[in-house]
């Protein structure tokens, strides 16, 4: 690649504006400033923003205008502790002009859009003991005609949605009980079983839609359904049964009583609203548990299935079911994206899905017909006793798949230093070798893609004028074997391996075992499903500093594009936020954050100097990172 790099010094040197650490006495926000702000409020999938004063020309003159500290750990930035810190994985929403972010602990905080300087937070664990911790990606707002009456809605680890008024960050006691709506009732979530909040919910009209976080490592838990509130009171509205009960159109997909308590089969991930035509669209998680469904023969729907529901009403209006009978963990992990598509001579309303197998879906999104076509073919069958794997899996014709999905080779393992390819042939040798939808038996096995993606909850952006599709992706396989249980074990078989039950195709430096690029970025043509451009998307740390760069990393957290032609996303484990060339994929813009910033930015025209501003969150940490932060950052033009 080539073009305009501009790399930042140390992060110390970076910091000139004051400090935001010093909280301010609440004032109330000035409701009215979205409008023209945010040109696209009512479809925020596409993560697309028509402004255009930071362009492909002068977005290497981007600095650091102020930055934000959440106070999550002592000094704000760290080595990775011994129990990782789990992602920060918030996107800013703009409320007026606020800047409302989450923490791994719930807590929400306002910050001026503006400076940085925090207005006011809400701890919804104070006064009671925290007993949960895990990424959260941000809050919804519900914003009627009359601006005083807006609620920003914020889901918390341990099953509960809080109603906050955005001008005092005070609970909204009309709402549920004083403020507060629990969720686990309603879904039979018993005690010490997980059940949580961690992604935004979705507005429709006077309604606030949720789905939450279920167990994965147990057949039996709290349902998935999603449910449907009112805004003021916290009242349910209506419920999807996203295993259908009898009587209920799919429940003949489930054998005798599998679907009985059956958890997982829900929406972890973001929703999305087309509010011109009040539907919302569900992209749902595979049952469990994840790798064995001897205990749940058939096709499990609506596991796995993009749905469109009635969003005033829960009727499913569509389906489309991704994944036959998942025993890989792959659930759909983003959000939908609902972006027009010029083909054939007339505009199509569609909604693209993207997966953690790498394949793009495109539909129609009013009647759920493929835009490209799908096709059903054969895959690998499942050789562990008691299991029987779905003879086909659906296949989009178009576009190609953006990652591996085939077996790899002895002669394709990585070569990048001798002691990463001395383990990964330690690994490989001791496997059978498969590509996508090759199911783990009774003897080790490697597939491509694994848990990881492909796509992950990231997503994508839409650039609605270029007609493009911008997808950050994980090449990172899976390896592992079946481990038949002791009788009287609730499940016949669980996924085992010498490296761990969700043991990942990488050395111990967390180094993917095939040749690199292990992440990328890709523009996907959405009129004629082709792949515009893909380019490497970062560079391993352990492997930069010997000098060997282009490898990509593994990535979590999504990208934003703008009216000017720029891609931003941060997402990389090297502690990295760049800017891409819509047009040809080069980075434009390179800049180093104080940790890894997995999480999708945002960009908006700053309330008081008009000033576009993009802001990420950098906190390193989770899975990947060997150092934590709880920064916020604004960049802008001098």
């Amino acid at each position: 690649m080539r073009g305009t790099f501009l790399v930042v010094g140390t992060w110390a040197a970076l910091i000139n504006p004051p400090s935001s650490s010093a909280r301010q006495a609440p004032t109330r926000p000035n409701l009215t400033q979205p409008a023209p702000t945010r040109p696209n409020p009512v479809n925020p999938s596409a993560r697309f923003e028509a402004l255009s004063e930071i362009t492909p020309a002068n977005v290497s003159r981007l600095r650091v205008l102020w930055t934000a500290h959440t106070g999550e750990f002592s000094g704000g930035q760290g080595p990775n502790p011994t129990r990782a810190v789990e992602g920060f994985q918030t996107r800013p929403v703009l409320v007026g002009d606020l800047l409302v972010v989450t923490t791994t602990t719930s807590k929400v905080i306002a910050l001026e859009a503006e400076t940085g300087v925090e207005r006011w937070r809400l701890d919804p664990f104070a006064g009671r003991t925290r007993t949960c911790e895990s990424p959260h990606r941000g809050v919804a707002l519900w914003q009627p005609a009359d601006v005083a009456d807006a609620t920003i809605f914020s889901g918390t680890c341990d099953g509960r949605l809080v109603a906050i008024d955005p001008a005092s960050g005070r609970l909204r006691s009309a709402f549920g009980a004083e403020g507060v709506l629990d969720l686990r009732p309603g879904i039979d979530a018993r005690d010490g079983e997980q059940y949580g909040v961690t992604s935004p919910p979705a507005i429709y009209r006077d309604l606030v839609i949720v789905g939450a976080l279920a167990p994965e490592g147990v057949a039996r838990g709290p349902a998935g359904d999603v449910r449907a509130f009112d805004v003021r009171s916290g009242k349910e509205r209506w419920r999807f049964h996203t295993v259908p009960r009898p009587g209920e159109p799919g429940h003949d997909t489930w054998s005798a009583d599998a679907w009985q308590r059956r958890t997982g089969v829900n929406v972890w991930t973001s929703m999305s609203v087309d509010q011109a035509r009040g539907l919302v669209y569900l992209p749902l998680g595979s049952a469990s548990y994840d790798f064995y469904g001897g205990d749940r023969p058939g096709a499990n729907l609506y596991a796995n299935s993009l749905v469109a529901l009635d969003a005033a009403t829960g009727v499913r209006r569509w389906h489309q079911q991704l994944v036959h009978h998942d025993i890989w963990d792959y659930d759909l992990p983003a959000q939908p994206i609902l972006v027009d598509v010029a083909r054939g001579g007339r505009t199509i309303p569609a909604v693209v899905q993207l997966t953690k197998m790498g394949l793009v879906f495109v539909f129609d999104r009013v009647t759920g017909e493929p835009v490209f076509g799908i096709e059903e073919r054969a895959v690998p069958q499942s050789d562990t006793p008691g299991e029987h794997t779905w003879p086909t899996q659906p296949f989009p014709v178009k576009p190609p798949p953006l990652v591996r999905v085939t077996a790899i080779t002895r002669e394709e393992l990585t070569t990048v230093t001798p002691e990463s390819r001395q383990q990964c042939e330690g690994m490989f040798d001791k496997a059978r070798s498969g590509g996508l939808y090759s199911a783990p038996g009774r003897e080790a096995t490697v597939w491509f893609p694994g848990t990881m993606g492909g796509a992950t909850w990231s997503g994508g952006a839409a650039d609605p004028g270029r007609g493009l599709l911008f997808v950050n992706t994980n090449d990172v396989g899976a390896v592992g074997l079946m481990k038949e249980q002791p009788p009287g074990a609730p499940l016949a078989y669980r996924r085992a391996s010498p490296w761990g039950e969700y043991a990942r195709f990488w050395d111990s430096s967390s180094l993917p075992c095939q040749r690199p690029p292990w992440g990328q970025l890709h523009a996907v043509d959405l009129a004629t499903g082709d792949i515009r451009w893909q380019v490497p998307l970062g560079n391993a740390p352990q492997l930069a500093s010997r000098g060997i760069t282009g490898t990509g990393t593994p990535n979590i957290g999504g990208a934003i594009a703008t009216a000017s032609g720029l891609v931003f996303i941060a997402a990389t484990n090297d502690a990295r936020f760049r800017a891409f060339d819509a047009a040809s994929g080069r980075v434009l813009f390179e800049a180093s954050l104080p940790a890894s910033g997995h999480a999708t930015p945002i960009t908006y025209r700053a309330p008081r100097s008009g000033r576009q501003l993009v802001v990420v969150a950098a906190g390193g940490g989770g899975k990947f990172s060997a150092t934590v932060s709880d920064t916020i950052i604004a960049f802008a033009l001098p």
